[in-house]
């Protein structure tokens, strides 16, 4: 692309900005981002306490607004008129990019809908961080937050358990050990897990481990489950032919001392192999 899709000017034109902000080292900004946060009218923040630091460290002194998930309903409406007078306005989070697992999505829709201009400025965001030190390439699947309860967790997590494309979520550090201990059960031990964590701020760390393994490593340091977290899951299509030769393998060793039924089910346990593909081996084995 070329060109330049604002003009620099100290005014600037009459359109919603969705700004994207550093996720923790406050030198992660843009030029054309600090440029458009100090033109604009209003800035409209999830917290704007946070935003407020944000704004100090470079000398921006723009009003704040707050516009987060408990009140972007109202919010929106406040937005629609500044829009509605001619005024610029800008859409920041308290991290990252806006209306990505965070408020956003509603007012840039409703402002659409009401024939205004949506302008990105884009920046840092967390899941693309995280991907690019993850090691892994090809399609992903953006997922954000998963529920808070195990079962529509898993549930959820059950739905993508053939997906051929890695698997992203952010996750809380209260909820992090839960969480890996799902993708766990669900996903088998084979499969590749990257555990991004506080990512640019003082404490970043990035560790790649198999699935099998995270567990431990999370339990081995409690300062490991600190912090704000992006697990990346790597496809299954990567790791489909080994984890049925392992299910192949350990079902044939708990065949000798179980019934078939109980070692197929133990051995997709261990393994993450499909319990009634190894039983469907299992009878041919039988019949052979």
């Amino acid at each position: 692309m070329s060109g330049h899709a604002e003009q620099h000017s100290d005014k600037l034109r009459a359109a919603l900005y969705v700004v994207a902000t550093p996720i923790g080292n406050l030198k992660d900004i843009t030029l054309r981002a600090l440029e458009v946060l100090r033109s604009v009218d209003v800035v409209y923040a999830e917290d704007t306490r946070t935003s407020a630091t944000l704004l100090a460290h470079h000398g921006i002194r723009t009003s704040l607004r707050s516009l987060h998930e408990h009140n972007e309903a109202r919010a929106t409406q406040e937005v629609l008129r500044e829009l509605e007078a001619g005024r610029a306005v800008a859409l920041i989070s308290d991290a990252g990019t806006p209306a990505i697992s965070d408020p956003g999505a509603l007012v840039v829709a409703a402002a659409r809908e009401a024939g205004h201009r949506i302008v990105p400025v884009p920046g840092p965001n967390a899941a693309i961080a995280a991907l690019s030190v993850s090691g892994i390439s090809g399609p992903f699947l953006f997922v954000g937050f998963l529920p808070a309860k195990a079962s529509a967790r898993r549930k959820l997590l059950e739905g993508w358990r053939s997906a051929p494309y890695a698997l992203v979520f952010y996750e809380a550090p209260h909820r992090v050990a839960e969480c890996v201990e799902d993708l766990l059960a669900v996903y088998g031990p084979g499969r590749t897990l990257t555990i991004a964590r506080e990512l640019t701020k003082l404490y970043e760390s990035v560790h790649v481990c198999p699935l099998g393994e995270a567990p431990a490593w999370l339990a081995e340091d409690a300062n490991r489950l600190r912090g704000e977290f992006v697990l990346i899951v790597s496809p299954a299509a990567a790791d489909a032919d080994a984890t049925r030769i392992e299910g192949e393998r350990v079902l044939k060793l708990l065949r000798e001392a179980l019934p078939l039924k109980d070692a197929a089910r133990l051995a997709a346990a261990i393994t993450g192999a499909r319990k009634n593909e190894l039983y469907e081996l299992g009878l041919r084995d039988q019949a052979e």
